[in-house]
């Protein structure tokens, strides 16, 4: 008895259905085998899948529906939404672009093998349904490619434009990444310009010879304070400008994180105490791991001395620790939460992938009987409604952060409202691997 197109794209569906973690596994391991991917290296298997389970469930979906169905649209949907969410949460990990379309690569590979093994076990199956799967894969990576980077381009700060020409629906992306570095040097500019007129307004009171020895003080006092500003704001951009141009290199080698941080807090210590804040630091006394240390420090630093300078009481808790085959860093002030929205596109970001990675994980861990490490969303009606104010120069700073997890293969989270404070999360791997020297520069 003939069996008909549908019945073969069901038992095609179902071949895949029973084989999704054989193909899953085979997908990691062809990327763990890539040099050039060196972000993925340090995720766990519920990490690295992210929303892929729920693309291939779309992609599954989809082959049921056919020939023809009005089901088919349904699938689409699915596939996009799903890829939107997995550019951001690749993003938000530290993904390059190019690791991010290599990945797409070898999952198509991957797939392209399934079907040919279900050829093989399938000798009566008609060409054209084994032509009708090809162009699905294809669609689903072309998809997968599409959506996904092209949010990766909506969140990237800089070197856009080179991409544009890449993808599929990048293009509409660039006036909102040109915006948004305009907002970002807009804001730098603005802080500038009101810590120049301070300068001003401080050296011209203190040229006025019958000024009050106490006026003269106080504005000399000032004067200095902004001085200082204004020279920690030229060198945070241009620490930026050096990171946005991929002109920072890693540096690998064994160091002892506890050691750095424990040091670093400790230097600290004076600042948290000269305006009254607890500074909790909490950790393994020693943590092995292999990296830049001198970017870590950096990055460390920036989260640490931010969090006490915009807490105004309370104080910074500082942890860390070791989880499988990575390490994490986390900064939890009182202070009054970071502004998200329009006018905030890394922030609102950063929150949007980490919930995204939230999903994600969740999913992953649930099956396992265990429970996501990744930060709980702590956003609710009171906060939704008010939300925290943005501080000059938060948003150098966090961008600077964003760029050295990029460098340093590091996943960062962020949960954020004015009733609980800020934490931020940085995961970063236990062993960073060297890149090839022909990868695309960060």
């Amino acid at each position: 008895m003939p069996v008909s197109k549908s019945q073969q794209f069901a038992a095609l569906c179902d071949h895949f259905a029973a084989r999704r973690d054989a193909i899953l596994q085979a997908w990691r391991k062809a990327d763990r085998a890539d040099p050039d991917q060196t972000t993925g290296r340090s995720l766990t298997l519920g990490q690295f899948l992210d929303h892929i389970p729920e693309m291939l469930d779309a992609f599954e979906f989809r082959l049921r529906s056919r020939p023809g169905g009005a089901d088919a649209v349904t699938a689409d949907a699915n596939k996009k939404d799903e890829g939107v969410k997995h550019g951001l949460h690749r993003w938000q990990q530290g993904y390059r672009l190019q690791e991010l379309i290599n990945e797409c690569g070898h999952l198509q590979f991957c797939l392209y093998n399934e079907l040919g093994r279900f050829a093989e076990k399938n000798p009566g199956i008609e060409p054209e349904t084994l032509a009708e799967a090809q162009r699905q894969i294809m669609a689903l990576v072309n998809d997968t490619i599409s959506e996904s980077a092209g949010q990766y381009e909506r969140m990237q700060q800089a070197e856009a434009a080179g991409h544009v020409g890449d993808l599929r629906g990048a293009l509409a992306s660039v006036n909102q990444i040109e915006q948004h570095r305009s907002s970002l040097f807009h804001q730098a500019v603005h802080d500038l310009k009101n810590d120049v007129l301070g300068v001003n307004l401080a050296a011209t009171l203190l040229g006025k010879p019958a000024m009050a020895e106490t006026d003269r003080v106080e504005s000399a006092a000032y004067l200095k304070h902004a001085v200082q500003g204004l020279n920690t704001m030229l060198e945070e951009l241009m620490e930026l400008a050096r990171l946005q141009a991929g002109q920072e290199t890693r540096r690998i080698a064994a160091f002892d994180a506890a050691a750095l941080l424990t040091e670093l807090c400790a230097a600290h210590q004076p600042f948290a105490s000269e305006r009254q804040l607890f500074l909790g630091v909490q950790g393994p006394a020693r943590l092995a791991v292999e990296g830049d240390a001198e970017k870590t420090r950096r990055l460390a630093k920036n989260l640490v001395g931010n969090a006490l300078k915009y807490t105004p009481c309370g104080g910074v808790d500082v942890t860390w620790g070791e989880e499988k085959e990575t390490w994490w860093l986390m900064v939890k002030d009182t202070g009054p939460g970071m502004l998200s929205g329009p006018g905030t596109p890394l922030v609102t970001g950063l929150q949007q992938a980490t919930a995204s990675a939230k999903e994600s994980d969740d999913k992953a861990t649930a099956s396992k009987g265990e429970a996501s490490q990744v930060l709980p969303a702590p956003w609710d009606a009171t906060s939704a409604a008010a939300p925290s104010r943005h501080q000059p120069g938060e948003g150098i700073g966090l961008s600077i952060v964003k760029r050295l997890c990029e460098l340093l293969d590091a996943s960062i989270e962020i949960a954020s409202s004015a009733e609980t404070g800020t934490t931020f999360r940085v995961v970063f791997p236990l062993a960073i691997r060297p890149r090839n020297p022909s990868a695309t520069p960060v």
